[in-house]
């Protein structure tokens, strides 16, 4: 199993300590760093930045939001990036949800699996550098209806890989299936090592479809993590209740929640609905205080450190390929040696 260190979400500002951090990623040997977006920070300026500083690590995106970008807006930015790593960019995307789509980029939602297909057609064209015609139900190039004279177009910089790779962010089970079919890899955000069966099953089933790009053997699946050392369990899970409040209650609205719905599959629903009900009534502190502790284990790794080496039993015994870590600079290396 391979190891990566996640930066995390920006709040008011950038992570703390995080230039340090990949610092050490990188003396530790960590297969890869990446870098998230919501509505407040972007995740591909972080990543150059702070990717700048290394030599070694991958440098993946966790996710970048498809609506944010056309196609080709993104393609050329996974051209650059590659090109200035040195080879190490992952390109990893993601529908997000109707809230941020159609709230923050004014963008609709609708059929977001039938989008996503022709978005990773378009980019694959861009970074295979073929002149890009493409006549979709959601992107068409050259663009129809405007001045006449568009005219087909291919990038003028020559790619340094024909094969970016591409990793699909999906937590329902059709677009899991939709990531084996035509990614490179998934990136589940809440993933627990109690719904593997689960995920297993939607995963064979995109790679049973005719012209799945990839298969058990090649295909990744880097899953965030967090994890938070501390003797005190409960304490230890305190740092990632909020996280998990706020994508149950308030990352969508009720019945268009995709997060909501990853924890009802885990048997919290009684749990998620008040969590929900709390944090839309904006009664944000106690829809926190009602996360329970068993939630927050069933996806991170929470308490003492031997608690936490046997746990991670369970997650290298099911479908993940690596580890993609959120925790602190010190627990870091020790994440490190217990892995490895």
């Amino acid at each position: 199993m391979k190891l990566g260190f996640h930066t995390g979400y920006w709040s008011s500002g950038p992570p703390q300590g995080v230039q340090e951090a990949i610092a050490e990623a990188e003396r530790l040997g960590l297969d890869s760093i990446w870098a998230a977006e919501a509505y407040g920070s972007d995740c591909l300026t972080p990543l150059a930045w702070w990717g700048s500083s290394t030599n070694s690590v991958r440098l993946g995106t966790n996710i970048l939001q498809m609506s944010a970008r056309t196609p080709t807006a993104t393609a050329m930015a996974a051209l650059t990036l590659d090109h200035l790593s040195g080879g190490r960019f992952v390109l990893g995307i993601g529908a997000s949800g109707p809230q941020v789509v159609e709230g923050w980029y004014g963008q609709a939602y609708p059929r977001p699996l039938a989008r996503t297909r022709e978005y990773i057609d378009i980019v694959r064209k861009v970074v295979a550098r073929e002149r890009v015609e493409y006549d979709g139900k959601f992107f068409q190039l050259p663009y129809q209806g405007g001045t006449g004279l568009g005219k087909p177009l291919k990038s003028t910089v020559h790619p340094l890989r024909t094969g970016i790779p591409i990793f699909l962010a999906a937590e329902g089970p059709k677009n899991v299936a939709l990531a084996a079919e035509i990614a490179d890899g998934w990136l589940p955000m809440f993933f627990s090592p109690r719904s593997n069966d689960f995920y297993r099953t939607a995963l064979a089933e995109g790679f049973a479809r005719p012209g799945a790009r990839q298969t058990w053997e090649t295909f990744e699946v880097p899953a965030f993590l967090p994890v938070i050392v501390n003797d005190d369990v409960e304490q230890a899970a305190d740092w990632v209740r909020p996280m998990l409040a706020l994508y149950i209650g308030g990352m969508g609205a009720k019945g268009a929640n995709f997060h909501f719905d990853v924890f009802v599959r885990l048997g919290y629903e009684a749990e998620c609905q008040k969590i929900q009900e709390l944090y839309l009534d904006g009664h944000k502190a106690e829809a926190v205080a009602t996360v329970p502790t068993a939630m927050v284990e069933d996806i991170a790794l929470v308490g003492p450190l031997a608690k936490i080496r046997d746990e991670l039993a369970a997650w290298k015994e099911s479908v993940v390929t690596s580890l993609l870590v959120n925790t602190d600079i010190k627990t870091l290396g020790t994440i490190a040696e217990i892995v490895a």
